[in-house]
């Protein structure tokens, strides 16, 4: 289960050195545009995608939409540390067949680490700090952070066999990495 917290939020960090600020310096940190266009434009494409879907995204506790924009980088970041944790969970997985179920606990493997992820940002704020926090935060409030980077996770909608085209398997789905 461990992969599904320090795991993502490992990769989180390191997907920071390649989202929408960490992409402006070289391997020395000196900001220098290293990328070709070709690979800005698509970089932009579908970093846009992210910003969209969040920007439509509403903290339910007050009805107040996200800042797609002003927390875009930490989304990416999320989204990209989520799917490099469950890659390296996997590879772990095959090297280790006889990982065994936790006793009493009627889920699997893959839904085990998806529980934990989502686990990670489970918390409570008043009204005035949701507030607060969607106004000048560079990251999503917590439900945000569950539901953008598992509803673009085909492994999460696979795990928990999700239909395609409900609000956790959407059908157009954002990737960066």
């Amino acid at each position: 289960m461990n992969f599904g917290g320090i795991g993502v939020v490992i990769g989180h960090e390191i997907t920071h050195g390649f989202d929408d600020r960490g992409r402006l310096y070289d391997k020395y940190g000196n900001i220098r545009q290293w990328w070709d266009n070709a690979t800005i434009e698509k970089f932009e494409m579908k970093t846009k995608c992210i910003e969209d879907q969040y920007s439509a995204f509403v903290l339910e506790q007050i009805g107040m939409k996200v800042n797609g924009r002003s927390t875009k980088g930490e989304n990416i970041a999320d989204n990209g540390g989520l799917k490099q944790a469950y890659r390296a969970y996997k590879k772990y997985v095959r090297k280790n067949p006889q990982y065994s179920l936790l006793p009493g606990v009627n889920l699997t493997h893959d839904q085990l680490f998806f529980l934990n992820y989502a686990q990670i940002w489970c918390g409570t704020m008043n009204d005035k700090e949701a507030v607060r926090k969607l106004r000048t935060s560079e990251h999503s409030p917590g439900p945000i952070r569950v539901k953008g980077p598992l509803s673009n996770s085909e492994d999460f909608a696979k795990a928990y066999n999700c239909p395609s085209g409900s609000p956790m398997n959407p059908r157009h789905k954002c990737r960066v990495w």
